[in-house]
């Protein structure tokens, strides 16, 4: 089972249906209990940054995110979802972030009559090797609706890159923690084979144990 982290901050119902549809067992939920005990974890979210982290804080949902992390159980992070992941953000200046990774939250520079929000399809590169992206070939194009963007101070750990204005960190991976500034589950075929992906690394976490370095 895969809990998707309920704390009211958008698109809960979209990943819930693409799981649904590859045949995963789902629970939206913002119980520790549920979090704790399911076989991988899906932070998803759209919104502000400081309002997010709020809502996390106010469902008492820090806690439980960073155990699961530290016990290794499979987590992702999407687009909002990523940027929790970090330290800070330009978005919410003196918030702190999850601080999971080591990095910042940037805002889009809007020069050369690019238009912020970046919303719509964008190729992405793969700088390193990314369990996320197995099977696919580099100049994919995946869907993003975002203003700030990863700059990621591990540059290892970024599996994806891709270019709007700077040079976006569309995708980080460390252990047992991925995350991705984009929208699979919005992304057509591209998006639904990243979530097998990330399902077939639950699946191995759940036959190995979830103490295992995956």
């Amino acid at each position: 089972m895969i809990a998707i982290i309920d704390y009211d901050a958008g698109n809960m119902k979209s990943v819930e249906k693409a799981l649904i549809a590859l045949g995963e067992q789902v629970a939206v939920t913002r119980s520790p209990r549920e979090i704790l005990g399911a076989d991988g974890v899906i932070l998803p979210g759209v919104g502000a940054f400081g309002d997010a982290m709020e809502r996390l804080e106010h469902y008492d949902l820090v806690e439980p995110i960073g155990q699961a992390v530290e016990r290794r159980i499979p987590f992702l992070g999407i687009c909002l979802g990523l940027q929790l992941l970090f330290e800070c953000s330009e978005e919410s200046p003196g918030v702190k972030g999850l601080g999971l990774l080591p990095g910042k939250i940037l805002r889009i520079p809007d020069h050369g009559g690019l238009k912020v929000p970046h919303i719509g399809w964008n190729n992405l590169k793969f700088p390193h090797p990314g369990r996320l992206f197995k099977g696919l070939p580099e100049d994919s194009y995946v869907y993003f609706v975002h203003s700030y963007y990863l700059e990621a101070e591990e540059e290892e750990t970024v599996r994806a890159t891709t270019e709007y204005g700077a040079l976006i960190h569309a995708s980080v991976e460390k252990d047992n923690l991925f995350a991705c500034q984009f929208h699979p589950e919005k992304s057509s075929g591209v998006g639904m084979k990243i979530l097998r992906n990330f399902i077939e690394v639950v699946n191995e976490a759940k036959q190995g144990g979830h103490s295992q370095s995956l």
